[in-house]
Parts: structure tokens; C-alpha cells; sequence
């Protein structure tokens, strides 16, 4: 009997961020495929409210990804409990996963969220090379590879020589399986426009992102000073919606853009709500790796999108229908074209193929499928 335990790194509970939605959504039907527990922080544990246990063996504290204590208490979970099958999120514990691997014997899946190395070479981590290393060690090491998108399983059977029948696509994912009807859009397009003093006649633009991350923070730059200058000298009525947390002070909540057609909404409960209300999701994402997830929840909300290249992968067009339009990275000129040109699209609905691709029941039963074999 296939009996797999998950090892989270960090608190992903409850879910804020993407990273901490794509472990907590992934946990939450992965468990309805096979046996699963989760071995993680205390946090996690102490806020678990799922239909899987937490198990707190990892400890809390910034050296916990090299005590070696840590194996000794995971080694002796595996062993009481019969697992065959350890699952690390992030290539973070692979020293743990190639110990637990040579002293229990058990199969080793990395779930690979991005390529880690590349992620943290865009934010300028001088170290980066060095984690390229120990992530391609990893993966090389591995029985099973997650990846979030194609191109990084490319990169990993190219650059870190992964075997490719050994790696598989396991997308971030979103728990409806259709899109709203028109009527719960717009019902939300209402409110958010009650809430923000909005004419509902405009075209409502949305961005969505946590602004501690530098990439999601340049892409904000690129809204403020070179898209919406040009959008502002076109004949399209709109307002953008800025949505997130931890935006730095000195951009004082954007209060000096408000005559610029720019609303800050700031961290907002309900992110849903303005993902239904929005007319066209705006992506212009140039860096960091992985699958944007922000994008894929609002093409799910029957969204229209426009998005860089770097921004849109992971998100086949094949899937998408006329709701996504993607641009060069950089040429802010394409990017507000695209957006007047799909201001006249809007209508258009996200073929059913999108929650074929993206439904997480859909992606987790694949990935325990995959696991059946290994």
C-alpha cells in the first residue's frame, strides 16, 4: 500500500500567499487520492483545520533545515509508520531526502514549485550559483520530479539532467471547476465599484500581488510609469485596482497615482470578489520563475488577461481561448495595445478546457497516478 508523507519547510497555513495556497490546496485533495501526512512546523499543526494530520517534527527557527536532529525524528516516523513514499515541497530538505532515501529505503519525490536557483539569481542573491548546485543534486537524486510548468521540467532535464520519464507537470491549481455565472460577476463588479466610489461604466483593470517579492514590484513600476501613461492617452474610460500586502512605505499607498486613474484597494479578504469584478487582469511580470499564480485565479474568475511572456508560463494558450493575450517582456507599447484591443473581447468565456488543466482534483489524482508507478 502506497503511504506517502509530505515534508513542508514552512508555514503555509492559513494560506496568504500563492506559495502557501499551491502546498495547502495541493495537501488538501492530494490526501483524497492516497495515505497522506504532513510532516511541518508547529504553526501548520496548530492551525490545521484539513481532513489530513500535521505532524510538528521539523521544529521551528531558522536552523532547522541543518539540524540533524531532524532526520533522526523523521527517520523514526517512516519506519513506526510504514511509509514508502517521501515527498519534499522545495528542494530545500534534500540532504533529508537522500539520507531518508539510503536508511529506509523509501521512494523520494521532489515537488518542485519554480526553479529555485533562477528565482533567487532574479532577486540578485549572490549565492544563487551555489543553490543551482544543491537544487540539480536534488532533483538528480529523486525517484519522482513535480514541476509546476513544462519549461521548468525543460530546464531541469536540460540543465540538471533529470531523467525525463522520471518528471511530470503537477500545475498549481484552483478548487472550482467552472467559471462564475454573469450574474455572481456581476454582482461583484457592483460591490467593488461601491466600495471604491467607481462609475460602473469603466473598464476595470486589476493587479493583484505581495510587494515584498521584487519581481512583483517591478511589475507595479512598469503599471505606474510606462503602461498606464500610455493607456491614459487612449480613448478607453477605466480605472486599474491595486490589490495586496506589504507595499513599502515610500510608495505611500499609491495615493500620489489617484488622479492617474490608479486605486490602491491594499490587502483585501476577499480576493475572489475583485477577481470576478475585474474586467482584464494585468501580468506585466518580466522575472521570477514559476507559474504565476495570481493569473491563473483570474482567468478561473471568466477574466480577460493580458501578461508578458515571462508572466503567462505554465499557462498554455491552448487552454486559454481569447482570455489570455501575451506580449514581449518588456514592450510596455504591446502590452497597453493588447489591453485596449481586448477591452473589446471582454465577452468572451474561458473554455472548459482551462478546469480540465487546472482543476486541483484533476492535477492531484494525475500526480498520485504517477506515484502508483514509482
Amino acid at each position: 500500500m502506497l503511504k506517502l508523507v509530505s515534508i513542508a519547510s514552512y508555514q503555509f497555513l492559513p494560506p496568504e500567499t500563492g506559495g502557501q495556497k499551491g502546498i495547502a490546496l495541493f495537501n488538501r485533495y492530494f490526501a483524497k487520492h492516497l495515505s497522506f501526512t504532513c510532516l511541518s512546523v508547529p504553526e501548520n499543526a496548530a492551525n490545521n483545520t484539513e481532513d489530513y494530520p500535521i505532524v510538528p517534527l521539523l521544529g521551528s527557527g531558522k536552523f532547522r533545515y541543518i539540524n540533524p536532529f531532524v532526520f533522526f525524528r523523521v527517520r523514526n516516523y517512516i519506519r513506526r509508520h510504514h511509509i514508502t513514499h517521501v515527498l519534499l515541497e522545495h528542494p530545500y530538505y534534500g540532504w533529508l531526502g537522500w539520507l531518508l532515501k539510503k536508511t529506509t529505503h523509501v521512494r523520494l519525490v521532489v515537488h518542485s514549485h519554480n526553479i529555485e536557483a533562477l528565482r533567487f539569481r532574479d532577486v540578485g542573491k549572490w549565492w544563487w550559483k551555489i543553490l543551482w548546485g544543491y537544487e540539480r543534486a536534488t532533483l538528480r537524486g529523486a525517484d519522482t520530479c513535480f514541476f509546476i510548468s513544462e519549461e521548468d521540467r525543460q530546464y531541469a532535464i536540460q540543465q540538471y539532467g533529470v531523467q525525463a520519464e522520471q518528471s511530470i507537470v503537477i500545475t498549481y491549481g484552483i478548487e472550482q471547476n467552472s467559471p462564475p455565472s454573469h450574474a455572481e460577476k456581476m454582482t461583484a463588479r457592483q460591490t467593488v465599484a461601491a466600495t471604491h466610489g467607481l462609475d460602473t461604466g469603466e473598464l476595470l483593470l486589476m493587479f493583484s500581488a505581495t510587494f515584498n517579492y521584487g519581481p512583483n514590484l517591478k511589475a507595479l513600476d512598469n503599471i505606474l510609469t510606462e503602461i498606464n501613461p500610455l493607456l491614459k492617452d487612449s480613448d478607453i474610460r477605466y480605472k486599474i485596482i491595486i490589490c495586496g500586502s506589504r507595499l513599502p512605505e515610500d510608495y505611500r499607498e499609491l495615493k500620489d497615482y489617484k488622479k492617474d486613474n490608479i486605486i490602491f484597494a491594499g490587502f483585501v479578504d476577499d480576493i475572489q470578489l475583485y477577481f470576478n469584478a475585474a474586467d482584464i487582469f494585468l501580468n506585466p511580470l518580466s522575472e521570477g520563475g514559476g507559474i504565476k499564480t495570481k493569473l491563473v485565479e483570474a482567468l478561473a474568475a471568466n477574466t480577460s488577461a493580458v501578461s508578458y511572456a515571462n508572466g503567462a508560463l505554465g499557462v498554455p494558450g491552448s487552454v486559454t481561448g481569447e482570455k489570455l493575450r501575451v506580449v514581449n517582456d518588456h514592450d510596455a507599447a504591446a502590452f497597453a495595445d493588447a489591453v485596449k484591443q481586448v477591452a473589446a473581447t471582454i465577452n468572451n468565456n474561458i473554455p472548459p478546457t482551462f478546469f480540465d488543466h487546472f482543476y486541483w482534483n484533476n492535477i492531484t489524482k494525475k500526480a498520485a497516478e504517477k506515484l502508483r508507478f514509482v
